[in-house]
């Protein structure tokens, strides 16, 4: 008998928890985003340890990046917005894929994921 609670990784995009699977493939519902269970990778993050944004460049430190959807920032009434540009990012080895520790005008310190950035 399978285990019908099996626990799926959550989307690798927006975080939602409400994937399921077709075939090989695992895909959410919210935003269409579709991989493959067998990349268990860290979202960003390749087999070389490098970096990479949402289109694929690979990061550095000192980069300027773009955030490209808005985000919700606990505490925030408006979040950052997308488009907002955030220089001199510090790559680092971050909790649940927060791989960017930056500094935001307005917002202070805080780590980003890599997945929702693109080098500027």
């Amino acid at each position: 008998m399978s285990d019908a609670t099996e626990a799926l990784p959550p989307c690798p995009e927006c975080s939602s928890a409400y994937t399921y699977e077709m075939g090989a493939l695992l895909i959410c519902p919210e935003c269409g985003h579709e991989w493959s269970p067998a990349s268990g990778e860290a979202a960003g993050a390749s087999e070389d340890g490098t970096i990479k944004d949402a289109v694929g460049n690979v990061l550095a430190d000192g980069d300027t990046v773009t955030v490209i959807k808005t985000l919700k920032v606990k505490g925030s009434p408006s979040g950052i917005k997308a488009g907002t540009k955030v220089r001199n990012i510090r790559l680092v080895d971050g909790v649940d894929g927060h791989d960017i520790d930056c500094k935001i005008d307005g917002f202070g310190s805080m780590q980003l994921k890599s997945s929702v950035v693109k080098k500027a």
